[in-house]
């Protein structure tokens, strides 16, 4: 393969938005964990975090990564500290403008679900709220709380799925139909992709 020119950066140098940029670009499609919360007066939280994924199998377990206003928690981690419980919905195609919606910044007293016209599902475990309209989501009691740098810049929220909640239509026993769910994956800036419209198959050698 012929040699190409690459341009090597080293990230302590750079300013944080431009090693944001380049992450955020490199390392995608995302998923997109919508992360629902429960705050101690009662009130539903609802915020999309692409810095979100499944880590292991055994125990069930995801993760996500709020980062912070100026040093202050999010709503959703503050939520998730004091209750040690969220849930994740699935974004598919449909829910993608309402998910855009929820990622606004709203003060804590303020329900995204509302802002966005979305119902609630109440969990079977949690207390955390789901979206409804969702075709998938997961009830999540937290494991660990990770600080990142200090003073902390963010923050890596390690939880178990205690329940899986799918369409019925999506599966074949266990397997999920990637074609039917239509989960939308974010890119860098304000992209976002169709995982369906690249869709292919590679059987693993061995």
């Amino acid at each position: 393969m012929a040699h190409r020119d690459t341009t090597t950066f080293i990230p302590s140098a750079l300013e944080g938005v431009d090693r944001y940029r380049l992450l955020t670009g490199l390392v995608v499609p995302r998923p997109i964990g919508w992360i629902g919360t429960l705050g101690p007066e009662g009130c539903q939280n609802l915020a999309p975090f692409s810095f979100f994924n499944v880590v292991a199998g055994t125990p069930p377990t995801v993760l996500f990564s709020p980062g912070r206003r100026t040093g202050t928690p999010k709503d959703t981690l503050a939520n998730v500290v004091a209750s040690h419980e969220f849930t994740v919905s699935v974004v598919d195609e449909s829910l993608a403008e309402a998910m855009n919606l929820t990622s606004g910044e709203y003060p804590p007293n303020i329900d995204e679900f509302a802002v966005a016209n979305l119902t609630v599902r109440h969990g079977d475990v949690v207390a955390a709220p789901l979206v409804a309209e969702a075709p998938a989501s997961l009830e999540c009691r937290v494991v660990h709380v990770v600080e990142l740098a200090d003073p902390p810049t963010n923050t890596v929220v390690f939880g178990e799925v205690v329940r899986i909640h799918v369409r019925s239509d999506l599966l074949d026993g266990t397997r999920v139909d990637p074609r039917l769910l239509r989960a939308v994956g974010r890119m860098a800036g304000s992209s976002y992709t169709r995982i369906v419209d690249g869709y292919f198959e590679m059987d693993r050698p061995g």
